[in-house]
């Protein structure tokens, strides 16, 4: 099996998991052929990251022109398989509603693609999320490319799956990887029973080797960290109003915010309407150290979201062990109780400036307990070098 890793926009800073699982494949013996369509259009602040941006290989970015003359070179050349997959084409766009151009672009950069697998030798492709990476590798298998995988992570996914068009997607593929339960049950939900079995549940990973065998001490601090994407589903524009709520029994209350994203301006009204200037700082998107060593001077970690797939960094935080404080949703409560965080009702701002208070209130002795129970759950759930040998079996099953 040669393997081929396709992303839409890769590096990103809010995609090292894909790359710590890339990385972790290889250190299984199996190199990873990296493809994406475009650059992120954002700065990479990470080393490995901009070092990763230089071992992808671009479809369209710097390669616009290239893409029309092999689209229509194909055409020329192999006219009944360019129908068949115009086809196909044409019923993607039906369920998006549209975007002639757009569908269009994903076949060049499927016959691209298919050239440069034949090229290579790759004889298998996995894309990560089942939206413009994954049509493009159905497009690339219906071509005579290799054959093809993804994995589906939410949130967005799973609010569009018709017009995402997965049951053809699906179809086509050998199998589709859904990072937690919840995910799988979504999938079964949308999906005909026939393609069940095509379903398999593999989570995302953290590499243990970035963090301590054993916990740090727990951080008495009275700091919280909340990390992610500055965007609706997270929520962050709820926390001014937690913080303003909870900070008249913990006058030392603040919260800082690694990230970056459209929400940044709402966030910073809500600052401005509740007088929580000095205790909320936005930091921007910071390297992997950073965030790793941000959450152990920490006391918890703080996700609001109303939206999310099983968000990574709640593993880190495990990992690290602190507790978090987060809501009941989607993947979230596969992986935190009672014993190592604290769950909330998405929306319910009463609540969270409660969970708020109560982390502040835990003691060492239940801060400590909270997280070894949640460093335990990432030991056994979520080692990137025990989950990769399990996409491995996956990628070469029928080769």
């Amino acid at each position: 099996m040669k393997l081929a890793y396709l992303l839409n926009s890769y590096p990103m800073t809010s995609t090292t998991f894909i790359r710590r699982e890339i990385a972790a494949i290889e250190r299984a013996g199996v190199p990873v052929k990296r493809f994406a369509v475009r650059h992120w259009s954002e700065r990479l602040v990470d080393p490995q990251d901009m070092s990763e941006r230089g071992r992808t290989e671009y479809l369209l970015t710097g390669n616009g022109a290239g893409l029309v003359r092999g689209l229509a070179a194909h055409a020329v050349r192999h006219p009944r398989g360019f129908g068949e997959a115009l086809e196909t084409l044409g019923a993607l766009r039906r369920a998006a509603a549209g975007g002639v151009v757009r569908h269009t672009a994903y076949l060049a950069q499927a016959i691209r693609l298919r050239q440069r697998c034949a090229a290579l030798g790759i004889t298998r492709v996995h894309a990560h999320f089942s939206t413009n990476a994954a049509a493009v590798a159905m497009l690339c298998r219906l071509l005579g490319g290799p054959r093809y995988s993804f994995t589906v992570h939410g949130p967005d996914e799973l609010e569009a799956l018709a017009a995402n068009s997965l049951t053809e997607k699906t179809l086509h593929a050998d199998h589709v990887v859904a990072i937690s339960d919840y995910c799988a049950a979504r999938l079964r939900a949308h999906l005909p029973e026939t393609l069940w079995e095509r379903i398999r549940v593999i989570p995302c990973g953290l590499d243990l080797r970035d963090y301590p065998p054993t916990p740090p001490p727990p951080s008495m601090s009275v700091r919280l960290l909340s990390v992610g994407r500055l965007c609706p589903q997270k929520a962050q524009v709820e926390i001014p109003a937690a913080i303003a709520a909870a900070a008249g029994d913990h006058p030392g209350l603040s919260v800082v915010l690694i990230g970056d994203g459209e929400s940044r301006a709402a966030i910073e009204r809500e600052i401005s309407a509740t007088g929580t200037g000095g205790r909320i700082k936005l930091l921007g998107w910071r390297s992997n150290a950073e965030v790793r060593r941000r959450i152990r001077e920490t006391r918890a970690l703080l996700l609001p979201s109303h939206a999310e797939g099983l968000p990574i960094a709640i593993m880190e935080a495990f990992a690290l062990g602190r507790p978090v404080i987060t809501t009941r949703i989607a993947g979230i409560p596969e992986l935190v109780d009672e014993t190592c965080g604290w769950l909330v009702e998405a929306g319910d701002g009463a609540a969270l400036a409660a969970a708020i208070g109560a982390a502040m209130d835990a003691g060492k002795t239940e801060l400590a307990r909270m997280g070894r129970e949640g460093r335990k759950r990432i030991v056994a759930r979520h080692d990137i070098d025990g989950i990769a040998p399990q996409l491995i079996a996956l990628f070469a099953a029928g080769d």
